[in-house]
């Protein structure tokens, strides 16, 4: 993981960009993100502006000066490697993961095949890519399961699956966002994530909700959410976690900061689900959690988050 590139001084950020909004189904919750980090960054007196993403941003980014860029683009378009490919091709540096480590972190299929690749433990998935595919998945990884998108966040586009008769119905809602679908086994166990913040681990959060699981409506609608930080884990099992999230950041290319999900099993085996590369920066939002834990308020973290637009990007 890429280590700290510490800025002092507002005026050698020079002119930012706040890249939100986007055309991809995550589109809200990036407008509220990228609100939150452009208030921010006003206030640490950072020549700030915001820039709602649309099919002319390059010629947007081009006629306006700017000299880095701060995405807080969720989703397709901006989480995945294309803006950033975009962006390096007019030589403006930004926050975050390079091409490589967004797309990988973007794609869930791809993502579960470097971790079983590398030996990172995550649960047993198959690939549903025709409605046909679907009778196998009740064998292998067998009910109950969770389908997913491989190409979505937020939770969009998930169902559990307790039985074959939900199955087809799981499998076309989340074939609607037009890439892979995987059948994912369901844990049942407790759900962790870690923050990463310029090579650090930050202090892991439990997530516990009375939904079904933690859709969207629990991430950013509901304040019956519950969010404990520090998460209540044994120190050591604390460290084993935090070290996985390393090797999972590290494994996928991402750098700078992002956030890697977990799931714990009933004897104790933490299970990765995935790697997000420009987590959420809402009032709900797990990353200011575990910072503000880690004695670091929310105009410092979007100001050090800025900082990683210093760093290499790994590619």
């Amino acid at each position: 993981m890429s280590e700290r590139v510490e800025i002092t001084n507002a005026k050698d950020f020079g002119k930012v960009a706040v890249l939100l909004g986007g055309l991809s189904a995550e589109r809200e919750v990036s407008l509220v993100s990228g609100a939150a980090v452009h208030k921010a960054l006003l206030n640490k007196g950072v020549d700030a502006h915001a820039v709602d993403v649309d099919a002319n941003v390059t010629q947007v980014l081009q006629q306006g000066g700017y000299d880095r860029i701060w995405i807080a683009l969720h989703g397709r378009g901006g989480e995945d490697g294309v803006i950033q490919g975009a962006l390096e091709t007019l030589g403006l540096p930004y926050t975050g993961s390079g091409v490589l480590g967004s797309a990988l972190g973007m794609d869930k299929l791809r993502t579960k095949q470097l971790l079983v690749s590398a030996g990172i433990p995550t649960a047993p998935f198959a690939v549903i890519r025709e409605r046909s595919d679907c009778g196998a998945v009740t064998q292998s990884p067998g009910l109950p399961l969770m389908l997913k998108p491989s190409l979505e966040g937020s939770s969009i586009g998930m169902s559990r699956v307790d039985n074959v008769d939900q199955l087809i119905p799981a499998w076309e809602k989340a074939a609607e966002s037009g890439c892979d679908v995987i059948a994912e086994a369901w844990i049942d166990g407790p759900e962790y994530t870690a923050a990463v913040l310029q090579g650090e681990i930050l202090p892991l959060i439990n997530i516990q909700t009375d939904a079904e699981f933690y859709d969207y409506e629990a991430k950013y609608e509901s304040n019956d959410t519950r969010y404990i930080c520090p998460c209540g884990l044994p120190e050591d099992k604390e460290r084993e976690i935090a070290a996985i999230a390393a090797q999972t950041f590290d494994a996928v290319g991402a750098a700078g900061w992002g956030r890697v999900d977990f799931m714990m099993t009933e004897d104790g085996q933490p299970l990765v689900l995935e790697v997000n590369t420009v987590p959420g920066m809402t009032s709900h939002s797990l990353v200011p959690m575990a910072a503000k834990q880690a004695g670091i308020d929310f105009d410092t973290l979007v100001w050090r988050i800025l900082e990683t637009s210093f760093e290499g990007q790994q590619n």
